[in-house]
C-alpha cells in the first residue's frame, strides 16, 4: 500500500502562535483515497533542517506532502530546500511571473520585487496551480518518491490539495479504496457512549471506527477499507446505520454536519422562527445560529441582557423574581425564554443564564452552573446544568447544549 508523510515548515508552528490545522486536513483526505500517513514532523524555517526532514520522511513513505514556507519573504525558503534536495538550481517560470504580476493588477497594486521568488521552481519540478494567492506549489519526483509542495494558507492549501495532488494520486492508484463517515453526537459523555458501542470499537476491525471530542461534541469516524470504493462505501454504510439504531438520537448529523445547521434546516423546512435571550453565552448563540448561510429565513431578533437590570428592562422579567430565586434559577431562565419569544413573536426562545466564572460562583451556586430554557408556545422546559472546565468550554457547551435542547423539541415527524 501506497503510503504518505507530511512535512509542516515555519517557525510560527514550533512557538505555539500558529495551530497546525492543515495536517489533520491532509491526513483525512489522503485516507479518503487508500493513502495512510505513517509521519508528521514540523520544523522551522532553516533549509538544512528542511531537507533532513524532506529525507526522513522520503524513507518512510512514497509521497511527502509539504505544507509551508512558500510566501515570498526571505523566511520562505520551502523552495530552496527541494532545490537543494534535488540537486538543482531555481529556475524563473515566465508564465508563474506573468500570473502573479496579473494577480496583483487585477487589485489595482503594483507587484513588489519580492513575489519574483514566487515564479521560481526548482529544475525539473513542475508548479502547482494557485487560484487563490501568489504562492504556487511544486510537484517533483525523486527516485518514484513523489514530493508535493502547498502554501500554508489554508484557503490555498485545501484547493490545491483537492485539484491539484489528490486527482494525481488517485491516477497512481492505491491498492484499495478507503471510505471515512463520519457520525456527530451530543448529549452524553464520551465513555458513556462508548459503553453503548460495545465490541464495535475492538482495535484492527473494518470497519474501523475511531472517536473524538470537541466542545461537547463526539465525532465517530468509521473507515472502512476495501478492494473498490463500492465495497467501502457499502460497508461504512452499514456501520453508520448500525450506529444509528444503537445511539437514537444522541446522532444529530453525519459527515461535518453542525447542530446550529441541523437547527436551521429544521427550522427553514417547516417555516418556524427562533430568538434567543442570552446572559452568560454572551452572544455566542446567537453567532452559532448564524454562522449558517440563510440563517435570517429563521433567526429575526435576540437579546443579550447580561444584567439583572437589562434582564428587567429589556425583556421585563419580574425584578422581585430574580430577587426571589436569582438570576441564575430556573425561574429566571424560564421568564426569559418567554418573553423573548413573546416580544418577538417567534415559534421558539431559548434562553440562557449560568455563571461561566472563573469567578462569580459559590458553594450553592458553583462556577459552571447553567440553566436553559427552551419555549415552544406556552410550553417552556428548562434544564439545570453544570459544565466544568474553563470559561470558554462553559459558554460553549452551554450554546450546544441550548441548541440540541432544540433540536430534541421539534417534532421530528412532521
Amino acid at each position: 500500500m501506497i503510503k504518505a508523510c507530511i512535512v509542516s515548515i515555519g517557525n510560527e508552528l514550533l512557538n505555539g502562535h500558529t495551530t497546525d490545522t492543515n495536517c489533520s486536513y491532509i491526513c483525512g483526505h489522503l485516507l479518503s483515497i487508500g493513502v495512510p500517513v505513517v509521519g508528521v514532523y514540523t520544523v522551522g524555517d532553516d533549509i538544512k533542517q528542511i531537507v533532513r526532514a524532506l529525507k526522513r520522511a522520503a524513507e518512510d513513505a512514497d509521497i511527502v506532502i509539504v505544507t509551508g514556507g512558500l510566501g515570498p519573504t526571505d523566511d520562505d525558503i520551502t523552495r530552496q530546500a527541494f532545490a537543494e534536495l534535488l540537486g538543482v538550481k531555481l529556475q524563473v517560470k515566465p508564465a508563474l511571473l506573468k500570473d502573479i504580476r496579473k494577480f496583483f493588477a487585477d487589485r489595482g497594486l503594483p507587484m513588489p520585487e519580492k513575489n519574483t521568488i514566487q515564479a521560481c521552481v526548482p529544475k525539473g519540478a513542475s508548479p502547482l496551480e494557485n487560484p487563490f494567492g501568489t504562492a504556487p506549489g511544486i510537484f517533483a519526483k525523486m527516485k518514484k518518491k513523489l514530493f508535493f509542495a502547498m502554501p500554508g494558507v489554508p484557503v490555498e492549501m485545501k484547493e490545491m490539495l483537492e485539484k491539484s495532488v489528490l486527482s494525481r494520486l488517485a491516477k497512481k492508484g492505491t491498492g484499495g479504496f478507503t471510505i471515512v463517515k463520519k457520525v456527530r453526537c451530543f448529549g452524553t459523555g464520551e465513555s458513556a457512549l462508548a459503553e453503548k458501542l460495545g465490541d464495535i470499537m475492538t482495535r484492527g476491525r473494518n470497519p474501523l471506527i475511531n472517536i473524538t471530542v470537541s466542545g461537547g461534541v463526539i465525532t465517530l469516524h468509521v473507515v472502512a477499507s476495501a478492494k473498490t470504493k463500492k465495497q467501502a462505501g457499502q460497508m461504512a454504510k452499514k456501520d453508520v446505520n448500525h450506529l444509528r439504531s444503537l445511539l437514537g438520537n444522541l446522532i444529530f448529523g453525519v459527515d461535518d454536519q453542525t447542530l446550529p445547521e441541523v437547527v436551521g434546516h429544521w427550522l427553514t423546512q417547516h417555516h418556524k422562527t427562533i430568538t434567543v435571550a442570552e446572559s452568560c453565552t454572551g452572544g455566542l448563540l446567537t453567532k452559532l445560529i448564524t454562522d449558517v448561510p440563510g440563517a435570517s429565513e429563521y433567526f429575526t431578533r435576540g437579546w443579550i441582557t447580561y444584567s439583572n437590570q437589562a434582564k428587567t428592562e429589556l425583556l421585563g422579567v419580574p425584578k422581585q423574581l430574580i430577587e426571589k430565586h436569582g438570576a441564575v434559577s430556573e425561574q429566571v431562565a424560564s421568564a426569559m425564554a418567554m418573553a423573548a419569544r413573546q416580544k418577538a413573536k417567534s415559534d421558539f426562545a431559548i434562553a440562557i443564564t449560568g455563571i461561566a466564572g472563573p469567578a462569580g460562583g459559590s458553594k450553592q451556586k458553583p462556577v459552571g452552573l447553567v440553566y436553559i430554557s427552551v419555549c415552544n408556545g406556552d410550553d417552556c422546559q428548562t434544564k439545570k446544568c453544570l459544565f466544568s472546565y474553563t470559561r470558554d468550554l462553559i459558554r460553549t457547551r452551554a450554546a450546544l447544549t441550548a441548541l440540541n435542547m432544540l433540536r430534541l423539541s421539534f417534532d421530528l415527524s412532521a
